[in-house]
């Protein structure tokens, strides 16, 4: 499967179309969950590693609501609103300068835990289109190189 990544400019804030119901049907809960958890380890050692908690128990509860929220957008409890409230995840990731080049380093470590999966590639793809105009509101820092 090939995982592309769509160009970005600044500011761009596309319409994002939720993930298949299959992903979580296929997964379950606790698939989603290894699935996040995986993903934040490989941040945890990645160049964008500043962005992510230091500390395992605060890293522990970022993986727990990063969980919910998938869960939740692919069709499952709405743990996240219980939890948190209404997502507004552009607004949460403010005080972290989130640049498109960390948004690249994000989506290659999804594509890293993504491309272990045994399920349908088609359902892997709607996973993945999701994360890759979803990544695009989170971005609220220009490039460091201009």
């Amino acid at each position: 499967m090939e995982f592309t990544i769509n160009q970005y400019e600044f500011g761009q804030r596309p319409p994002v179309t939720l993930p298949s119901p299959k992903f979580l049907e296929l997964l379950k809960e606790a698939g989603i969950r290894q699935l996040i958890s995986d993903h934040y380890d490989l941040l945890s050692k990645s160049e964008i590693s500043h962005l992510f908690p230091k500390i395992d128990e605060q890293l522990d509860k970022a993986k727990q609501r990063s969980s919910d929220f998938f869960i939740q957008i692919c069709g499952g409890h709405p743990y996240y609103n219980e939890n948190r409230g209404k997502p507004m995840l552009a607004s949460r990731h403010l005080p972290f300068s989130i640049t498109p080049e960390a948004r690249i380093v994000w989506l290659n470590c999804y594509e890293q835990v993504l491309s272990k999966l045994d399920i349908p590639e088609d359902v892997i793809q709607s996973f993945w289109d999701y994360l890759n105009v979803f990544s695009f509101w989170m971005v609220n820092s220009k490039s460091k190189s201009g």
